[in-house]
């Protein structure tokens, strides 16, 4: 089943300063198309400027199925169609990544093929306890896409990644979570609750510094000592002239709470003006 094709794919609401992305595509799955991939593309992109975080859900019983496979097997020329599939989800793959507030995602039910990279491109994924985390593509004969085999070397090391591709095998949500592939682990009917209570919370922190932070950690593998060292100081350097920064140090002398969301309105004026 593939459903309406005129149907929106995903929905978005602002809530408070949590900019809500919601996969709507339940009774397939949530299965990528064209259209899904075009819509969260927008989806991100659009993003208002008030929204100090995202928070990434999928409606239904699972999160996302991966690629629509009934898309790829109806399809005349389906080496041209799941290249360009491909290509646009890269596309929004490279906005999570590099998107200018922290993600925040809830994955519950089924998490495979693309939805597996999906999640491994956003900042903290809150689990489902009963949820399934498949590659997928092998069932079909297909290599990874979507950045999923980043995302599964990168948690679980290339051994087991392999391992897991290779056989068509799954983890389930402990496995998950002991990898490091996704953060924490709720109760199956509290994820969405649990990951907009985080979102929210994280919404209320110092934004700015956090998207520096997740810069650090994902440059990490990959850099030396000593120019991680050299990048630590850089950003630092601009997190301590930031005003979320100088709020935070005004609040920690005065002994009260940071308002870093009023250090966020300082910025915005500064940039108005």
């Amino acid at each position: 089943m593939t459903g309406a094709p005129d149907r929106p794919r995903v929905l978005t609401e602002l809530d408070g300063d949590v900019w809500r992305i919601t996969l709507d595509r339940p009774e397939a799955g949530n299965a990528l198309d064209p259209a899904m991939a075009a819509e969260l593309g927008a989806a991100l992109t659009g993003r208002p400027a008030q929204a100090r975080t995202v928070l990434l859900l999928g409606n239904g019983a699972r999160f996302c199925v991966g690629g629509d496979v009934q898309a790829f097997a109806a399809n005349a020329d389906p080496g041209a169609f799941v290249g360009q599939l491909a290509r646009d989800w890269h596309e929004v793959i490279r906005l999570l990544v590099g998107c200018p507030v922290p993600v925040v995602a809830g994955v519950h039910g089924a998490v495979a093929g693309a939805g597996v990279g999906l999640i491994g491109a956003c900042d903290v994924v809150v689990c489902g306890s009963s949820t399934k985390i498949r590659p997928a593509y092998g069932a079909i004969g297909f290599s990874p896409d979507g950045g999923t085999s980043w995302a599964l070397t990168h948690a679980l090391g290339a051994p087991r990644a392999l391992a897991l591709m290779l056989t068509d095998g799954a983890l389930t949500a402990a496995e998950a979570h002991q990898a490091g592939l996704v953060a924490r682990l709720v109760e199956d009917d509290e994820v969405h609750t649990a990951a907009a209570a985080l979102a929210h919370a994280v919404a209320a922190g110092p934004v700015r510094a956090m998207v520096r932070t997740r810069e650090l950690v994902r440059q990490a593998a990959v850099r030396t000592l000593d120019e991680q060292l050299d990048e630590e100081a850089r950003l630092i350097a601009r997190s301590a002239a930031d005003p979320e920064g100088r709020e935070g140090v005004r609040a920690f002398v005065g002994k009260r709470a940071p308002d870093f969301r009023g250090a966020a309105d300082q910025v915005a004026g500064e940039r108005a003006g």
